[in-house]
């Protein structure tokens, strides 16, 4: 498996980065971006065909998916369009949420289920997708949130914890992964409201308490110093970490096949 970083700013477009979107490419596996928020569309252009990309979305506050009108644009109307329809996955609401984001008029529904099939996630729902098999938990967000665990046919495993606070699922979805890119939208204070974001210490202290290989933070607002965020999840966990930027890439490679590499040199 491959990640490509496509936005990462929390909360709002910033300064530097589009709004939370990730590219997850894989050998046998259909092209999917991992929600859509703003600006995501046009940093999509650099890496691959938006009409190849099915789409998974955690969740539908408007940094995860407000982009997505746009790709239906592109769907429908680019002059070398695709045929048939992608695959959408998303909270059960996502049908009446985007065709209301997408409306042409204030008192009509975009039905966008001309270009796409849509399925609905739900809390502990194990599925295929390609050659990865996923698996889907609710976390704790004042919107349902979904956080999502792929696992290739190595066995090498990546986690994206989507927008959560501090909850058991968290813990259970990130267990062993090999790559943990986790949410880090403020520091750490016991003022912070609870059940909505993680503070870099607790990205931190889960990535080491579930045995995470390397932890990538994202959803850093641009009201959020970056390397303060990053000190706080380096002074609990001493694997790899790193705040990722747009345009970074990262292969998931399992535990295993990294020894064997390892071993080889």
């Amino acid at each position: 498996m491959r990640i490509t970083v496509l936005g990462c700013s929390g909360s709002v477009v910033g300064p530097d980065s589009p709004a939370s979107g990730y590219l997850l490419t894989a050998p046998d596996t259909e092209p999917l971006v991992i929600d859509f928020g703003g600006g995501v569309l046009g940093a999509l252009q650099r890496h691959v065909d938006p009409g190849v990309v099915n789409i998974f979305l955690s969740h539908l506050h408007a940094d995860h998916c407000l982009d997505l009108p746009g790709l239906f644009v592109w769907r429908r109307y680019h002059p070398n369009k695709p045929t048939g329809k992608a695959l959408m996955h998303g909270p059960p609401d996502t049908w009446s949420r985007l065709a209301a984001a997408s409306s042409p008029h204030g008192d009509e529904l975009d039905d966008f289920r001309d270009i796409f099939d849509l399925h609905s996630f739900h809390d502990g729902q194990v599925f295929q997708y390609g050659a990865l098999q996923v698996e889907v938990r609710l976390m704790t967000h004042p919107a349902p949130s979904y956080g999502m665990r792929f696992t290739d046919p190595s066995g090498a495993v990546f986690v994206y914890s989507a927008d959560t606070g501090i909850c058991d699922a968290v813990y259970e979805l990130a267990r062993g992964a090999d790559v943990f890119l986790c949410e880090a939208s403020w520091t750490h204070s016991p003022g912070n409201p609870p059940d909505l974001h993680l503070s870099g210490t607790e990205a931190g202290r889960i990535a080491r308490e579930v045995g995470v290989r390397e932890l990538l933070l994202t959803h850093i607002p641009p009201w959020t110093s970056r390397d303060a965020v990053l000190a706080e999840a380096e002074a609990e966990f001493d694997g790899a970490v790193h705040a990722v930027v747009p345009d970074e890439a990262f292969d998931v490679i399992a535990a295993a096949t990294r020894a064997a590499r390892g071993a080889r040199l």
